[in-house]
């Protein structure tokens, strides 16, 4: 099959725009069972009602696994605010209330949050034996109700169509965990980039949910100790590995 040239790629797929469907093939290096796996958790968002791109099928094309999905034309909130920063706040408002939408849905059938962030920190090259204790000990001691979290939530995975819809993308990182472990992810990501923008978002979550600062940063160490596991080209291990010693010194 002749998907021609990917419109995007990612660090496990590449994805194609073909006969007016959204094609994933992923990489090689990857589990037999990471396309099903992905699809599985996006189906399950679809079905909880969100804005989510359906699922056609799950195959393999030219001998690598393929997810083969629906196409939401438009543009993502990303892309949209960096042309209109002067309306930052709108759109960070947009956004959010999206997210918490997302957070009122309790998610007890999907991969528990616990699992895959102690999978990750155990994974993290950059951090020694010590820390990974501590780490895995600081998560045992959190408690919290199972919500479905996206583990990935920030402006560029929501496509805003022509007719103001937005549709959520993405859904390979989310889990059963806790809402206030999935807003810090979303500010340390945000962070990376721009410190007003990160700052605007935590503002504006915390006052719309009542959580405050402090509520959220108790996973601060927890959440960065396990972004080290992505290699991410774009993160600075070392800002990374700071936050984890700032707050969870030993």
């Amino acid at each position: 099959m002749d998907l021609g040239v990917p419109i995007a790629i990612g660090n496990t797929a590449q994805i194609y725009l073909y006969e007016n469907k959204i094609v994933k093939v992923f990489n090689d290096f990857l589990p037999d069972t990471e396309s099903s796996y992905e699809a599985n958790k996006q189906k399950f968002a679809h079905s909880c009602g969100l804005s989510v791109p359906k699922i056609f099928d799950v195959t393999t094309i030219d001998g690598k696994q393929a997810i083969i999905m629906e196409f939401v034309k438009g543009k993502t909130i990303g892309d949209t605010l960096s042309e209109n920063m002067e309306q930052a706040e709108y759109y960070m408002n947009i956004s959010i209330d999206i997210q918490q939408k997302i957070h009122m849905i309790v998610a007890d059938s999907l991969e528990p949050m616990s699992l895959k962030l102690s999978r990750q920190i155990e994974s993290a090259q950059q951090l020694d034996k010590r820390h990974k204790s501590a780490l895995l000990q600081k998560m045992d001691t959190i408690t919290y109700k199972k919500r479905l979290c996206h583990g990935d939530f920030h402006m560029f995975n929501l496509i805003l169509s022509d007719n103001n819809q937005v549709t959520i993308i993405d859904w390979v990182d989310s889990s059963a965990g806790d809402l206030r472990a999935d807003v810090y992810r979303t500010y340390l990501l945000y962070e990376q980039f721009s410190i007003e923008l990160a700052d605007m978002y935590l503002r504006l979550y915390c006052q719309k949910s009542g959580l405050s600062k402090d509520d959220i940063f108790q996973w601060a160490p927890i959440i960065a100790g396990a972004r080290l596991s992505e290699n991410v080209s774009s993160e600075k291990n070392e800002r990374l590995i700071k936050i984890v010693n700032d707050f969870c010194p030993l």
